[in-house]
């Protein structure tokens, strides 16, 4: 799989392994129904965790699927959108953060090591911020593809559940101005407050977001061309680790707000790009149900978290290796000499 040929526009790449997806394994699918209709519970009563270990079976392609590997992976990035004024702490918290997560003293270092969960962190040029989108694109074609492609590598060493999260100051105003520019409407209706701004500086979100779409509206027909010119580093590596981890026929989660932003540029290209993705959270940050709703998401919790760095993924990876045991370890009626409803 490669995201780098020399051939033809750069986006050429991703649109050929958009268009070579896998699909789910429904022979997989029906082995987790038939075993459900024999484990020692009512017909349907673990409701969505029945659901989940179905989905988890029709993308490893395993009628038990299994999650050894589970991994976090969180993508840092800078936004040179910053300059505008938008979030309430500075730039310099991007590289102290890298530091806090290298320490273990971040919130997910705790969620990952509460469920037995992997975590890697990307850095992606914190000390170099992508530029002003009220200014200028924020990332070159080429620069957009090729982080997409360093985002693919995420998925290496044989992850069977992959959770993807980000870290980057100004990145609810990077995901706001992606929404504005896929579904429309006031930019207002797309901004949160992200680490808590003040009413001053929501206006001066709504204002970034509006400069940036009047700036790059003739150039937004295409999603890639979205991603590159209004976009940022950790959303291009998400972006190319779903798409890598659906290549590869690995699960995957998706965090709150910024991480949805990535997804929603491959549902964009194909609505079927998501279908081996659930959405761990709905985050208390913008307009998340609405876009959850575009893309015919319905999240796993509703915890009222926008903390971002895969927190809401974590905690859902957790909810997913729950269900994976309960398939895999339940004993069926005729094990536990359990009698069977009657007829």
């Amino acid at each position: 799989m490669s995201a780098t040929d020399n051939s033809g526009h750069p986006f050429d790449d991703i649109r050929q392994i958009v268009a070579a997806m896998p699909q789910a394994d429904q022979q997989a699918v029906a082995a987790v129904r038939a075993r459900n209709g024999e484990l020692t519970k009512p017909a349907g009563s673990l409701g969505r965790l029945e659901w989940l270990v179905e989905w988890l079976a029709a993308w490893q392609a395993k009628e038990k699927p299994v999650i050894a590997r589970p991994l976090v992976a969180v993508f840092a990035g800078s936004h040179g959108v910053t300059a505008q004024g938008v979030s309430a702490f500075p730039d310099a918290v991007n590289q102290q953060m890298l530091g806090n997560f290298a320490n273990g003293g971040a919130a997910i270092n705790q969620i990952c090591a509460a469920y037995g969960l992997g975590f890697k962190v990307f850095d992606l040029a914190v000390d170099m911020p992508t530029r002003d989108i009220t200014r200028e694109p924020a990332m070159g074609d080429k620069d957009a593809v090729a982080t997409m492609a360093f985002g693919m590598e995420a998925i290496a060493g044989g992850t069977d559940l992959l959770g993807i999260g980000e870290m980057g100051i100004g990145n609810t105003t990077i995901a706001a101005a992606i929404f504005t520019a896929l579904y429309g409407g006031e930019a207002a209706h797309w901004v949160g407050r992200g680490t808590g701004v003040d009413d001053a500086g929501l206006e001066r979100k709504v204002a970034a977001v509006e400069a940036a779409i009047a700036l790059h509206r003739d150039h937004l027909d295409d999603p890639l061309a979205v991603l590159a010119r209004l976009g940022g580093r950790e959303i291009a590596a998400m972006a190319g680790a779903i798409l890598a981890a659906r290549s590869e026929r690995v699960p995957v989660v998706v965090d709150g707000y910024v991480a949805t932003a990535a997804a929603a540029i491959l549902h964009a290209i194909d609505p079927r790009a998501l279908d081996h993705c659930v959405f761990g959270h709905l985050s208390a940050e913008g307009a998340h149900r609405d876009v959850l709703e575009r893309l015919g998401k319905v999240p796993l919790l509703a915890l009222d978290m926008r903390l971002g760095e895969g927190s809401g993924a974590a905690m859902a990876m957790g909810l997913i290796k729950a269900a994976a045991h309960c398939h895999a370890g339940m004993a069926t009626f005729a094990e536990a000499a359990v009698a069977q409803k009657l007829d």
